[in-house]
């Protein structure tokens, strides 16, 4: 009888580990803003009505038009650029901010600890309005490719945590300040990260061409060329 009572409290406690895991993973839009409210952090929801307050003219009048975003990411010129998507339209131009902080040199993030900024065609993740920087939003680093060429080189350790952020202080991830963080925080919030793209290029392949060969790596220009055509449709007029 003892041994059957353990096997069924070991299964008891596996269904309650299991459960507590799916409702954390799956359940996130339940419980995350019951614990924001209780550590006493505050929403996206809350972010965007405060920018939205404090600074009515922040945000383009009709951001809630364009189906898609993408941010472009310049590591040369250190700005990031603003576009947004509507139907049967080209790519229309909203904002310019530049870097507040910069590390590492052009080429792709190659190992954790390089201090490198990607480069590639990436999306964001998740946005987080408790962020010790302020305001950030993940980027999908590494991603795909990036797994395939780290596999291929034999590299292992990629690094992680790479986000768009506020503040200035940076080893690796893309700090354009608080003011600049808090507009476009909103403008991806409304629009929803997952219909936000992000291309990271290591110059203006729209205003430079040139050919530019990285040390050790065999497959830049594979992805230089995954960029160049990524960037085509984005022209100021």
């Amino acid at each position: 009888m003892l041994i059957k009572n353990k096997w069924f409290i070991g299964i008891l406690l596996f269904l309650l580990a299991d459960g507590i895991l799916c409702l954390y993973v799956f359940g996130r839009s339940l419980w995350h803003p019951v614990y924001i409210k209780i550590s006493g952090g505050q929403s996206t929801a809350e972010v965007v009505a405060a920018v939205q307050k404090s600074r009515p003219g922040a945000l383009p009048k009709d951001i809630t038009t364009f189906e898609a975003l993408t941010l472009i990411g310049l590591k040369e010129e250190r700005t990031l650029e603003v576009w947004g998507h509507q139907a049967g339209q080209p790519p229309r131009w909203i904002a310019t901010y530049p870097f507040t902080g910069y590390s590492g040199k052009l080429g792709p993030k190659l190992r954790e600890g390089d201090r490198q900024i990607p480069e590639g065609l990436y999306q964001i993740e998740y946005l987080n309005p408790n962020s010790s920087y302020h305001l950030s939003m993940k980027v999908n680093y590494p991603n795909a490719f990036d797994r395939q060429k780290g596999e291929s080189d034999g590299r292992e350790q990629l690094g992680y945590d790479i986000f768009i952020h506020g503040k200035s202080a940076t080893i690796g991830c893309i700090p354009i300040g608080d003011p600049a963080i808090e507009e476009l925080f909103a403008m991806v919030a409304k629009i929803g990260p997952n219909h936000t793209r992000v291309i990271l290029a290591p110059y203006d392949m729209r205003v430079h061409d040139r050919k530019l060969v990285i040390p050790d790596v065999e497959w830049e220009q594979e992805l230089y060329q995954l960029i160049d055509e990524a960037l085509e449709v984005f022209v100021r007029k």
